[in-house]
């Protein structure tokens, strides 16, 4: 009992312990501190699903207007990393801060989403049709997707698929902090959305989902209690992953 004690106490003690994602990366490339994302100025949750705040934040969390006016150029099928820090921190890293990028009792999954848009610039969110393109959460050995993110200061790799459209679109980034999320609402939700522009690609149609609509309160991925007893699997809410092999063997078949 008391080591459970412990457990719960240390999650208590970070819960003001949030983060923000702040840059991209391209094939290694720095796109520069807070280009082309949609920011807020507070690092806190959201903690609704059934809110449009679920989509690119908000809400609680203003984001900070104008919107930026960049829009990143990536390859399909190129690496991206987006990168997450405690609060804005444009010297990136924080050694001084024990709870950067995250919170160690923060565990969950990292997770993200693509919208095709008209016009990257575009304010309203609302309505748009997202697919999701990655997802991580527990493994085998019980670590936790945030507790990846740590080990690797802030920076996640994943890769854009090489056979989607061409164009612009939303990229939302998110990770799902598990540690108050033994009832709803509980689970605390941190996404930003960057403005990027997809060049060469294909022509996969994915199957797409909205949000709010995405993720329910009830979700085994959204109420669960992650200290006792210890889970040995997860099942990360929303979608099934879009992957290539899917699409060519539809198009084969």
């Amino acid at each position: 009992m008391k080591s459970h004690f412990t457990i719960l106490a240390t999650a208590v003690v970070s819960a003001n312990a949030h983060t923000i994602m702040q840059k991209l990366w391209v094939n290694g490339v720095d796109q520069g501190y807070l280009k082309g994302i949609r920011h807020p100025s507070y690092d806190g949750p959201i903690l609704d699903v059934d809110s449009n705040d679920i989509i690119c934040n908000g809400g609680p969390n203003p984001l900070v207007t104008p919107y930026p006016t960049e829009i990143i150029d990536i390859p399909a099928g190129a690496t991206v990393s987006t990168e997450w820090h405690h609060n804005l921190q444009p010297d990136g890293y924080n050694s001084a801060d024990g709870d950067d990028p995250i919170a160690t009792s923060h565990k969950g999954p990292v997770i993200h989403y693509l919208a095709k848009v008209d016009s990257a610039l575009t304010a309203d969110v609302t309505g748009l049709k997202w697919f999701k393109i990655h997802e991580e959460g527990l493994y085998s050995d019980g670590t936790w997707a945030v507790d990846k993110l740590i080990s690797q200061k802030g920076k996640w790799d994943f890769k854009i698929p090489s056979c989607i459209p061409p164009g612009n679109y939303l990229l939302r980034s998110e990770i799902i902090a598990l540690h108050p999320a033994s009832s709803y609402p509980g689970a605390q939700f941190y996404m930003e959305c960057a403005q990027i522009n997809i060049t060469g690609g294909g022509s996969a149609s994915p199957s797409t989902v909205s949000f709010p609509g995405a993720y329910h309160g009830s979700d085994p991925g959204i109420t669960i209690n992650i200290y006792y007893p210890t889970p040995t699997s997860y099942t990360i809410p929303g979608p099934p992953v879009f992957t290539q092999s899917k699409f060519l063997v539809l198009f084969i078949s």
